[in-house]
């Protein structure tokens, strides 16, 4: 059984009373020796000089001074005990109401913290004190609240919009195959046409369960806990990229430019492979005809680094942060668009697992412009990586 401790405001309000007591026990013996120091008049004068009282008695000096100081050390050594238990209530009860005045802020975290849950995080602190230890406590643990109540909306709507992503095709196929069957008319060619349809959307939905599988391993890894650790230059992985789009950057007759210097990672190869080639994929998907697209790898310091551009629809700046979430495009819900809608979450989720960046910039006329650093091959991966965010 856990033996009871006692609480932080008794422990400090009996540090204080053990210095407020100590500091007034000191003052005391100074005072004390400091006036039986000072009533010594008769040291100074010849052995056996008498003094006379105001009532007439005659009285050695010596002895007449002795009394003095007896008395005076009785009286003050009297009243000074007083004063001392005096203040020294008034000191401990003060202390124990200033403490607990200063440690109510922390009652409230606890409070909070115990109040707490999925439907309760819109609660807060909101500690308006002075801008002190305790206050700067209470407005962290107040902005710890506003990053799991974003984080927990971000995978609320995450759950939302891979459910509707999945029931999508799903619903496609069922009216498909409902809606031929119960046609008695329906012929060879009709039900080739829905066994295209159905095809077309299992596709889509077996692409949906890959990119959601992608995405949940390289959140998995974030940090040194990758799988796997190997070389990988990512000039390799953007011709393979380059090479699997051609034929819709010939339909599209992009303007394909290309400069690509050795950047060499370390890192799960697969994963640095499905990074860029969602980037090109994306350049190529939101691009339009006679558009162009641009790629270009390389070394800077003790990084490398991928850039991936294109032109196509305009993008609001402050729409930028809105690509990397699941399922949006632009800061609006992309369900139902082309692809997964997952493709820039995997890029941001590859790149926070091999300790790298990826940044975005909106491009006049229209497009984006994608960089992706990470740590060159001869650089360590960093102990822990950021967090995978949603919000």
């Amino acid at each position: 059984m856990r033996t009871p401790r006692p609480t932080l405001r008794l422990r400090l309000t009996l540090f204080n009373a053990v210095l407020l007591v100590g500091s007034l026990a000191v003052f005391v013996l100074l005072a004390w020796l400091l006036v039986t120091d000072a009533l010594r008049p008769a040291d100074q004068l010849v052995p056996g000089t008498t003094v006379v009282l105001a009532d007439g008695r005659e009285l050695d000096a010596a002895a007449w001074q002795d009394g003095i100081v007896e008395r005076a050390s009785r009286e003050l050594l009297a009243k000074a005990l007083v004063a001392l238990l005096a203040i020294s209530v008034v000191g401990v009860v003060g202390a124990y109401a200033v403490v607990g005045r200063a440690l109510r802020p922390l009652q409230q975290v606890t409070s909070t913290a115990r109040r707490l849950g999925e439907q309760t995080l819109d609660q807060r602190i909101g500690y308006s004190g002075t801008g002190d230890e305790v206050a700067e406590l209470a407005a962290t643990f107040d902005d710890m609240l506003d990053r799991l109540s974003a984080s927990f909306e971000a995978q609320k709507r995450f759950v939302a919009n891979a459910s509707h992503e999945l029931r999508t095709p799903l619903a496609v196929m069922r009216t498909e195959i409902d809606v031929t069957m119960a046609d008695d008319t329906a012929d060879v060619a009709e039900y080739k046409r829905m066994a295209t349809v159905v095809r077309d959307a299992s596709e889509r939905a077996n692409g949906l369960f890959d990119a959601l599988l992608v995405l949940a391993s390289s959140e998995a890894q974030s940090g040194r806990r990758l799988v796997r650790k190997v070389p990988r230059d990512l000039a390799e992985g953007v011709c393979a990229a380059l090479s699997a789009v051609q034929a819709e950057t010939r339909r599209l007759k992009l303007d394909v430019r290309t400069a690509l210097d050795p950047a060499v990672v370390v890192g799960d190869p697969s994963l640095l492979d499905r990074l860029a080639g969602n980037l090109i994929e994306n350049a190529v998907r939101y691009n339009h005809l006679h558009g162009r697209l641009w790629v270009r790898t390389g070394s800077h310091g003790s990084h490398v680094y991928l850039l991936v551009g294109n032109t196509g629809f305009e993008v609001d700046q402050a729409d930028v942060p809105g690509l990397f979430e699941p399922f949006r495009r632009g800061g609006r819900e992309r369900t139902g668009a082309r692809g997964s809608g997952l493709g820039l979450s995997i890029v941001r989720a590859v790149a926070d697992a091999h300790g790298g960046t990826v940044s975005a910039v909106a491009q006049p006329g229209g497009g984006l412009e994608v960089t992706l650093m990470l740590p060159a091959a001869d650089t360590p991966l960093p102990v822990a990586a950021s967090p995978v965010r949603r919000n």
